[in-house]
């Protein structure tokens, strides 16, 4: 007897390929939208451009398949990291214009039926992270997710917490997309913790002596991505996804 074939994997429900009556059915049955921002941000010498947006787009589908949520178009442009020399391919917004397309885009997207909002992005620099978080709605609900701050201390082995272009990351990377990593080409740069605070204030540029990238992204695994990525999805999905309403 010839085995059932397994069912198909959910698919994530994207908004640009749904035409109005599917959103409007989806709408009804959950109101939220998910809205994945990344960055076009050199991550060092050995991950691409859009290390950021990669990462945050691969979330935002899985909880998006999982929780029959629609997950919006990709915000591919964010408030980028500082640095003392240039890099080739960066393409940074100042915080007002992220701030206000935002503001835009989720007034649009209220007037037509989503009742909470939830912004998910993987760029801890904090000028960018304020960008999104004074997002102003009439009604709707607007929730900040930042991926990397779930804590990862355990399971990094030359670093107590994410950096950039680092250990997470292309740790991350080597699971999801090992094929745009070029590990032959990463280079370890340390910082202290009062130098990493600065940096993600704004107030510290990534130094000169920095090949771009900030930790030891040389200790990075696909393996130890995949426990890093299982642990943040695992953490979004209770606290954002599966958690009672507000008002609950």
């Amino acid at each position: 007897m010839t085995a059932p074939s397994p069912l198909p994997a959910a698919k994530p429900r994207l908004l640009k390929e749904m035409i109005p009556s599917e959103v409007a059915a989806a709408q009804a049955a959950d109101p939220r939208l998910i809205v994945p921002v990344g960055t076009c941000e050199q991550h060092g010498p050995h991950l691409p451009m859009s290390c950021d947006t990669i990462i945050v787009e691969r979330l935002a589908n899985d909880l998006s398949a999982e929780f029959s949520v629609i997950r919006a178009p990709t915000i591919e442009y964010g408030v980028n990291s500082t640095t003392e020399r240039v890099f080739p391919g960066n393409g940074s917004v100042r915080k007002k214009t992220l701030h206000r397309m935002l503001n835009d885009l989720l007034d649009s997207w209220e007037s037509c039926g989503f009742e909470e909002f939830i912004l998910l992005t993987a760029h801890g620099h904090d000028p960018h992270q304020e960008a999104l978080a004074t997002v102003i709605t009439k009604r709707a609900r607007v929730r900040v997710v930042d991926m990397f701050a779930v804590n990862l201390t355990d399971l990094l082995e030359g670093q107590s917490e994410p950096m950039h272009g680092d250990e997470a990351d292309t740790s991350i990377m080597l699971y999801i997309a090992p094929h745009l990593v070029r590990m032959e080409l990463a280079e370890d740069y340390m910082v202290s913790r009062e130098s990493l605070r600065r940096y993600r204030r704004g107030w510290l540029r990534v130094p000169r002596g920095s090949s771009g990238s900030i930790g030891r992204p040389s200790l990075a695994s696909a393996a130890k991505g995949r426990a890093i990525y299982e642990r943040i999805r695992a953490r979004v999905s209770d606290r954002i996804f599966r958690a009672p309403p507000a008002d609950e």
